[in-house]
């Protein structure tokens, strides 16, 4: 029998040991190396893009000859304005993609030696940056096969201790109005696109528009895909009779909500409504890259966190909160 992709050496090519003895100098010149790559890791200015800088003898840092900005190697990235060594950052990256079913704030902060709060922020920012390119993305195309399904995430409630008290959960009036679901859109051998909506009948405005036309959608026996088959040719499955049918199923979707659900149960213990996008999206990127090893998972989330500009979002956080 064939040993699995992940358990065999191939998926190993990155050394968290080696990533935690870097020195400072050194997690600078691999951060240069991956930022500037389209420069063979030659600085140039972020704000105006001009090749001539030079670098101060007296601090890491360049001046543009343009513009006369003075910008460091993280300046106009994720991490600018950082608190921490560039090394913590980059160990935090290795640890993060090691993680097949994420990494929890908690154990980060545990590993970093940081407060809570500085690995909850900083993890969510790598989510981010991982997420980056899947804001205006699409899937399918003619002769492409897109697999759609939902499921629902948070909400529950805990059933009374005597079954004489106990509720119907599945009415309206009993449920805490917390539960959201996630619909996944998912190429056959391409790329998975999640969302978060209220219930699935929402999504039909997202899943036309994500949809490139003259794909071919396979869907369960939900009603809320009926109304796809005036755009799509669609592929049905009645789940509660087969779980595939004539080649039609939605297995491959159903990965991702499997890695998802893991992640919840088994990482995060809970994921907020609030940020369920966030923890989706990240699981998308995990499930489309699971068969990268881990030194290629690295550079391609520290080259995400290199491309994305400061976080709106997540910087000054919890100051915000107070």
């Amino acid at each position: 029998m064939s040993q699995h992709f992940l358990l065999s050496a191939q998926a190993r090519t990155l050394s968290v040991a080696k990533v935690a003895r870097m020195t400072d100098e050194e997690a600078r010149e691999v951060f240069r190396a991956i930022r500037w790559a389209d420069n063979d890791g030659q600085p140039y200015c972020p704000r105006c893009g001009c090749v001539a800088v030079y670098e101060h003898a007296s601090r890491p840092i360049w001046s543009c000859q343009a513009c006369q900005a003075q910008f460091s190697v993280t300046s106009g990235t994720i991490f600018a304005s950082r608190k921490r060594p560039l090394k913590d950052y980059l160990l935090a990256i290795a640890l993060f993609v090691n993680g097949a079913k994420g990494m929890p704030a908690l154990q980060l902060a545990r590993d970093l030696d940081c407060q809570y709060r500085t690995a909850y922020v900083l993890a969510h920012k790598l989510r981010e940056a991982m997420a980056a390119d899947q804001h205006d993305a699409k899937v399918g195309g003619p002769n492409e096969i897109v697999e759609v399904d939902g499921a629902y995430f948070g909400g529950y409630i805990r059933p009374e201790n005597r079954k004489v008290d106990r509720k119907d959960r599945r009415l309206a009036e009993n449920r805490s109005g917390k539960r959201r679901v996630v619909v996944a859109l998912r190429q056959r051998q391409g790329r998975t696109l999640p969302f978060v909506f209220y219930d699935e009948a929402r999504s039909h405005r997202t899943i036309v528009d994500r949809v490139k036309p003259g794909s071919t959608v396979y869907a369960d026996e939900s009603r809320a895909w009926d109304r796809l088959h005036s755009q799509f040719d669609v592929g049905r499955v009645n789940h509660g009779v087969t779980f595939m049918d004539d080649g039609v199923c939605t297995n491959q979707v159903e990965s991702f909500f499997s890695r998802l659900r893991r992640a919840e149960i088994g990482q995060h213990h809970h994921i907020s409504g609030r940020y369920l996008d966030c923890y989706a999206r990240e699981m998308a990127w995990r499930e489309d890259n699971s068969r990268e090893d881990n030194g290629t998972l690295f550079r391609l989330v520290a080259a995400a966190a290199a491309a994305h500009p400061p976080s709106r979002d997540w910087s000054g956080y919890w100051q915000r909160d107070r």
